[in-house]
């Protein structure tokens, strides 16, 4: 769910980036039982899932126990789970034509599809129905939207058009937005804030990601930036126009009074930094300059995350 297929599923198979991305190196051993569950989870990206939506949740009611704020995150990190397994059943077909992922455990029959789609059923269901008794309605009623967008809307049109990665950019964007829902019954300016940021977040990061492995992308004929013949230069433009609007939408915010300086002078310092290293990319686009972005863009998100949960912290005791 989180990043779309960010920080989720474009993980390098580059040397230098592979274990940052979380990747399965096809000249790894053997894998093990625990490696093939944790692949299919998108275990990386799960954790982060789960973060994002506890610091939402904290955001959403400063008075919520510890103890609720992880359990919100949990319920909304098994839809996230979820909509990570299902989308590698569906793709187990294309993801045999990539060296770097065609080792998953689905598209090598490790696992089997029934299995997978089982265990994604179950966690679907646990996360939507916990929201649902525990939290917010809405919050549940949202989840469960982010699930069928990301299966049935983003991962078909992955084949169709490079739109998809904009479509995608949604489900990806929600894990903050539904743990403020969770706690608070509606986004409020941090729900939206963080939706926004993390949004715009996704594009300069999969640029980066698409520009290094367009070759694979093509090779399974999916519609991606770079991948397309005759886009291959448009990445770094794409990644630095994106990136611009991090810093009004990170500052959404502070502009409603919602959030302090603590949160205010990293989130300015953060953003010009990523774009800095966008601009880079668009100046010359290599892979120096792409891993950079890359390795800024996975730096950039657990700051954020961090300084407003500081922040909210600090503004209350």
């Amino acid at each position: 769910m989180a990043g779309a297929e960010t920080l989720t599923e474009a993980p390098p198979a580059d040397p230098d980036v592979r274990e940052a991305a979380g990747s399965v190196p096809t000249d790894a051993p053997a894998p093990s039982a625990f490696r093939d569950w944790s692949v299919l989870f998108k275990a990386r990206i799960t954790v982060f899932v789960f973060l994002a939506a506890a610091v939402g949740a904290r955001l959403g009611d400063a008075d919520l126990g510890t103890g609720r704020v992880l359990l919100a995150a949990l319920f909304i990190a098994f839809t996230g789970a979820s909509a990570s397994i299902l989308n590698q059943v569906l793709e187990r077909d294309t993801d045999r034509l990539m060296p770097r992922t065609a080792r998953r455990p689905v598209a090598d029959g490790r696992i089997r599809r029934r299995t997978a789609t089982a265990v994604a059923a179950v966690l679907g269901v646990a996360g939507v129905v916990g929201l649902v008794r525990e939290f917010e309605p809405l919050a549940a009623l949202l989840s469960l939207g982010t699930i069928l967008a990301y299966v049935l809307v983003y991962t078909p049109l992955k084949r169709l058009t490079s739109f998809n990665t904009l479509v995608g950019a949604i489900p990806g964007a929600m894990p903050p937005l539904l743990g403020v829902v969770a706690s608070a019954g509606e986004p409020g300016p941090w729900g939206w804030g963080l939706f926004a940021t993390l949004f715009v977040w996704q594009f300069p990061h999969f640029m980066a990601i698409a520009w290094l492995y367009r070759e694979d992308y093509a090779a399974a004929d999916m519609k991606m930036v770079a991948a397309i013949p005759g886009t291959e230069q448009m990445a770094g433009r794409q990644a630095f126009l994106y990136c611009l609007p991090m810093l009004p939408a990170s500052l959404l915010p502070t502009a409603v009074g919602a959030a302090g300086w603590l949160y205010t002078l990293p989130a300015v310092a953060l953003a010009l930094l990523y774009i800095a290293a966008a601009a880079a990319f668009a100046r010359r686009q290599d892979r120096a300059n792409a891993r950079r972005l890359m390795f800024t863009s996975l730096l950039y998100l657990p700051a954020l995350l961090g300084v407003a949960w500081l922040d909210s912290v600090l503004r209350i005791s």
